[in-house]
């Protein structure tokens, strides 16, 4: 059963290229960053742990922790059943909240008429 993407995060996050594979473009942007000693030797021997250079790592872990952080913006993966649950929860009408209409309905209490009437 295949995997099915959609616009939010769910879980793990699938990341897809139309690129052919082995495509690298040219990296012609230039990052630079201001890091301790410490920190620098750190990740010196996380990227030798890895077999790959400073840059290559920065690069490469930098793009998974910014994928992260806009996963739950941008895709989320469903099993065609679950596809289908989430079409049917919400392709159902939308349930009428009275609270929430007459809330809706009253004045702002930030509109520069309610906030004139509130100052001495």
């Amino acid at each position: 059963m295949g995997a099915v993407q959609c616009p939010y995060v769910l879980g793990s996050v699938v990341v897809t290229s139309t690129k052919p594979q082995g495509h690298r473009p040219a990296k012609t942007s230039r990052i630079e960053l201001r890091a301790t000693e410490d920190d620098r030797d750190l990740l010196d021997r996380a990227a030798a742990a890895l077999g790959t250079d400073r840059s290559s790592f920065l690069l490469a872990q930098g793009r998974l922790a910014a994928q992260r952080v806009l996963a739950d913006r941008q895709h989320f993966l469903l099993d065609e059943g679950a596809q289908q649950e989430w079409e049917r929860i919400n392709s159902r009408r939308a349930r009428s909240l009275p609270g929430l209409t007459r809330l809706l309905e009253r004045p702002s209490p930030f509109a520069p008429s309610a906030v004139d009437q509130h100052q001495p």
